[in-house]
C-alpha cells in the first residue's frame, strides 16, 4: 500500500528535474553570450544617458531665456519652437526641469500643459506687488454707462445716485488719463484700480476670460487685456 505514493512522489520529481537540467545544460553552454548581452545592453543605455545629458548642456540657455521672456511659464510648444526640436523631446526635457527645481505643472484645455517655474526676481515681483489693497470707495457711474453694465434701476433710487458727490468720478478719472500716458498698465497699478492683490492679477492675466473679470471689477467697466511683447495691460476697446 506504500509503494504506490513513494512511486508517483518519484515520478514527479522526475517531472521537475528535467526541465531544471534543461535549464542548467543550456546556462553553462551560453553563459559568455548572456553575459556579452547584458554588458552591451548596459553600455547601450549609459551612452544613451550620456548623449542626453550632453544635449542638455545644449539647451539649457534657451530654456534660461525662455524662462526669463515669459516670467517662468512655459509649455514644450515654446521650448520646441525655440530649440527646433521635437515636442515630445521639449517634454521629456521640461518634465526633467520641472522635478529638478520643483516647478508647477498645470494643464488647461486650451494652453495645454504649462509649467511655472518661479525665480528669485519673478518672486520678489510678487511679493513687493502682493501687498493688500485698501478698499477703494465706491465710485458712481453715469447714466449711459450703467444702461450698458447693469438692468435698469428702479426710479426711487436714482436721487439717491445723483446725490453721489461728481469729483469723486471725476477724479477717478483723471487719475485714470494720468496713468495712461502711455497708453497701459503695469501690473501693480491694474492690480489697485481692480482693489485685487497684484498676485490674483498675474495668475489670471493669461486666462481668455480675463478682460470680462477685469471689466466687472473695474469702477467704471472697463475690460483689460495683458500683452505677452510688452508686459503691460491695455484697456479693451470696445467696437
Amino acid at each position: 500500500m506504500s509503494e504506490k505514493p513513494i512511486e508517483g512522489n518519484g515520478k514527479a520529481f522526475l517531472v521537475l528535474l528535467l526541465p531544471i537540467s534543461f535549464l542548467i545544460i543550456f546556462l553553462v553552454t551560453t553563459w559568455r553570450i548572456l553575459l556579452a548581452v547584458i554588458v552591451l545592453v548596459i553600455g547601450f543605455k549609459l551612452w544613451q544617458e550620456y548623449q542626453w545629458q550632453q544635449w542638455t548642456v545644449r539647451v539649457n540657455p534657451i530654456f534660461h531665456q525662455l524662462v526669463r521672456e515669459n516670467q517662468g511659464r512655459l509649455t514644450p510648444m515654446d521650448l520646441a519652437i525655440k530649440g527646433n526640436f521635437p515636442g515630445t523631446t521639449a517634454k521629456r526635457y521640461l518634465d526633467g526641469k520641472a522635478s529638478e527645481f520643483g516647478a508647477s505643472i498645470v494643464n488647461s484645455e486650451d494652453a495645454g500643459q504649462s509649467y511655472y517655474f518661479i525665480t528669485a526676481s519673478i518672486l520678489g515681483n510678487i511679493l513687493d506687488s502682493s501687498e493688500p489693497v485698501k478698499e477703494l470707495p465706491a465710485q458712481p457711474v453715469t447714466k449711459t454707462a450703467r444702461s450698458l453694465l447693469a438692468p435698469p434701476t428702479p426710479q426711487e433710487e436714482e436721487p439717491e445716485t445723483e446725490s453721489l458727490p461728481q469729483e469723486t468720478h471725476e477724479e477717478v478719472k483723471r487719475s485714470l488719463e494720468k496713468q495712461l500716458v502711455f497708453g497701459s498698465l503695469i501690473q501693480s497699478e491694474l492690480a489697485k484700480r481692480l482693489n485685487v492683490y497684484s498676485s490674483t492679477v498675474y495668475k489670471r492675466r493669461n486666462d481668455p476670460e480675463f478682460p470680462e473679470w477685469s471689466r466687472s471689477k473695474d469702477p467704471d467697466g472697463i475690460a483689460w487685456s495683458y500683452s505677452e511683447k510688452t508686459k503691460e495691460f491695455f484697456p479693451v476697446e470696445e467696437g
